[in-house]
């Protein structure tokens, strides 16, 4: 059995004055051996397994526009990082409360469960001494 690897996803770098640039990931690295995605639009489901055709992808019309967008909508993105950032807070929280809530739960379905075992022994042998005395 062997297993499964996805392509790494391709995110620019950026620079000195807070700018997405292109900078092209090596492709003789194992950590790319499986190549590279792009999120720019083009087709989200090309891999680009050569140095070669990802800068020929990174030249095309679509791929700079995506970088320029990037670069236009900084503020928008960091506006939405920090509500996604809360959202996942809230999440978290959430998951803890309905964690404890469910592990509460369980004792009390254990609990009941052993109560009704008993109760149910009890039953079974009061009715096994009727039969007895019946006989």
């Amino acid at each position: 059995m062997t297993l499964a690897t996805e392509p790494d996803m391709y995110s620019p770098n950026i620079d000195e004055h807070g700018n997405y640039t292109d900078k092209l990931p090596s492709f003789n690295s194992d950590a790319l051996a499986n190549g590279i995605r792009c999120p720019c639009g083009t087709r989200k489901d090309k891999v680009y397994l050569s140095a070669n055709l990802f800068a020929a992808h990174c030249k095309s019309k679509t791929h700079e526009k995506w970088v320029n967008d990037l670069n236009t909508n900084k503020m928008n993105f960091f506006t939405e990082n920090q509500k996604l950032r809360d959202i996942i807070r809230a999440q978290k929280i959430m998951i803890g409360k309905m964690e404890l809530d469910i592990s509460s739960k369980n004792v009390t379905i254990g609990y009941l469960t052993q109560e009704l075992t008993k109760m149910m022994g009890e039953c079974n042998t009061a009715s096994s001494e009727n039969d007895m005395v019946l006989v």
